[in-house]
């Protein structure tokens, strides 16, 4: 079961906030796995990885501009967030999910997973995407290629080809709990991206889906079509992440009911009477040999009773 939740325009300090809170109620077993969906004010995140050669703007001038900048414990290096942009944080126990051969699903099986549901929600919307082997996220171009999931393709990250990237993942795993997640770039201002090197990678540009579209109209291989808005995207991503983890959705109106849910489960586990102990299994008597060394009677006794003979083992 995944419930999914659209917030709209959260800070960011805020978002990292709440999916602490989540990250632990997941833990406890008090909520489903949580797929929250937002949209972030302009911020600059910085990764485990990350250099800070990657951020090419001054300090001067993301304050001049609003921009905030967070070090962060995700994978991966720097990203840029803002309006325009679909945030998607899961927070799912990778223990309640498969991988395909039926086996626990891990961190690399779960990355992959959620790249097969953007490039699917790409396709939705009459866009082509793909992997690039090497480089984590979601890539379209070069023009004519087939859209390719769950595979790598010919692509690789040491041979850009006119690749563009529209979708950002980087994750972070807690005691088997996700947090972070991915960004994908709807009507984002892409000159935004101007003020770092995203991800590090200098050789491929960023991109959009408003963009591409336009590009599949101006080549003839789509109709013109109204960019869908942020929240539509965010209930059809929901919807692709349900189909390609075999979990079905169930919507959740807001934090509070969230909450609620979450208090109720851990009211009801604190009612439940607790299990009786089982009684400790008593310590077996001492196995003593059948034959003991008997006692042997000091000579003065002995000559006193009248005894001849001291006795011996029987």
């Amino acid at each position: 079961m995944i419930w999914r939740l659209y917030l709209g325009r959260m800070g960011y300090a805020e978002a990292l906030r709440l999916q602490e809170e989540l990250v632990a109620l997941r833990q406890q077993g008090r909520i489903e796995n949580v797929l929250l969906l937002l949209e972030h004010p302009p911020v600059l995140t910085l990764g485990r990885n990350a250099k800070r050669s990657n951020i090419l703007a001054s300090d001067q001038l993301l304050a001049s501009r609003g921009v905030t900048l967070h070090e962060i414990n995700r994978g991966g290096d720097v990203t840029y967030h803002g309006p325009g942009q679909l945030i998607g944080y899961p927070v799912f126990d990778l223990r309640s999910l498969r991988n395909p051969n039926g086996g626990r699903l891990g961190p690399v099986d779960f990355v992959r997973l959620m790249e097969d549901a953007l490039i699917r929600l790409c396709a939705v919307c009459g866009v082509q995407a793909r992997r690039i082997c090497g480089l984590t996220g979601v890539w379209c171009g070069p023009e004519g290629a087939r859209p390719i999931e769950g595979s790598c393709g010919p692509a690789s990250k040491d041979r850009p080809n006119g690749e563009r990237k529209i979708a950002a993942i980087g994750i972070h795993v807690s005691r088997g709990v996700t947090s972070h997640g991915f960004a994908f770039n709807v009507t984002t201002d892409l000159r935004d991206f101007a003020l770092i090197n995203p991800c590090g990678i200098t050789d491929r540009p960023v991109t959009s889906l408003e963009r591409e579209m336009a590009r599949e109209v101006a080549s003839g291989a789509a109709p013109r079509a109204a960019i869908p808005s942020l929240e539509e995207m965010a209930h059809e991503a929901a919807r692709q992440f349900g189909i390609v983890f075999h979990q079905q959705l169930r919507h959740v109106a807001s934090l509070e009911e969230l909450r609620a849910q979450a208090e109720k489960t851990g009211s009801a586990n604190r009612s439940e009477p607790p299990e009786p102990e089982s009684p400790a299994a008593e310590s077996p008597a001492p196995d003593f040999p059948a034959e003991d060394t008997p006692l042997q009677i000091p000579l003065e006794l002995e000559r006193l009773r009248g005894l001849k003979h001291r006795p011996s083992n029987a």
